[in-house]
């Protein structure tokens, strides 16, 4: 990669949920302003900038990754996945998603987008979790109003959804 001029707007080509994005991003410009202000993606929240309670989590390169940790013009060339495509249609939720809204987990829905791309990713890796594997990956999220008890919940019920173990009638209550 040529070096980066300060204060000069670099191309940025990347895939954004399956399709091709392209923006301009200066040297310095993190990965979540891009994806809220450039991209329309304000699903990714903006929490403590400094990766600790992991609001802005998406995937990148089919792996978790912090956005706010992240330079846009770091991003050239990969596969971003944001919590807008964990929904099948705009007016249909995803199996996790739907789970959470059974299971009442979540409250402000500040830290839900970025515990939904974790869990994403992580029940692809793992579809027989545990509770203690699952509290052991939130351990990597700040939830100021769950308790997380029902974010476990939803998540195993996701889990044993994805793996077909839970009857059609369930997962549409």
């Amino acid at each position: 990669m040529s070096r980066l001029q300060a204060g000069r707007r670099h191309p940025v080509h990347f895939t954004l949920n399956g399709r091709p994005c392209a923006g301009e991003a200066e040297p310095r410009m993190l990965l979540t302003d891009f994806l809220r202000h450039q991209a329309g993606m304000t699903g990714t929240h903006v929490g403590c900038e400094h990766g600790v309670c992991g609001a802005c989590t998406i995937d990148i390169d089919g792996k978790p990754a912090r956005a706010c940790l992240t330079l846009a013009v770091q991003i050239d060339g990969s596969a971003l996945r944001t919590v807008e495509c964990l929904a099948p249609a705009a007016d249909r939720l995803g199996i996790l998603q739907a789970a959470f809204k059974r299971n009442h987990a979540l409250q402000c829905g500040f830290c839900t987008a970025g515990i939904l791309m974790s869990l994403d990713g992580f029940l692809r890796e793992n579809p027989r979790p545990d509770e203690a594997a699952i509290r052991d990956l939130l351990t990597g999220h700040l939830c100021r109003c769950t308790g997380y008890t029902p974010i476990v919940r939803a998540a195993l019920e996701a889990a044993a959804e994805m793996r077909g173990d839970l009857s059609k009638e369930k997962s549409d209550a």
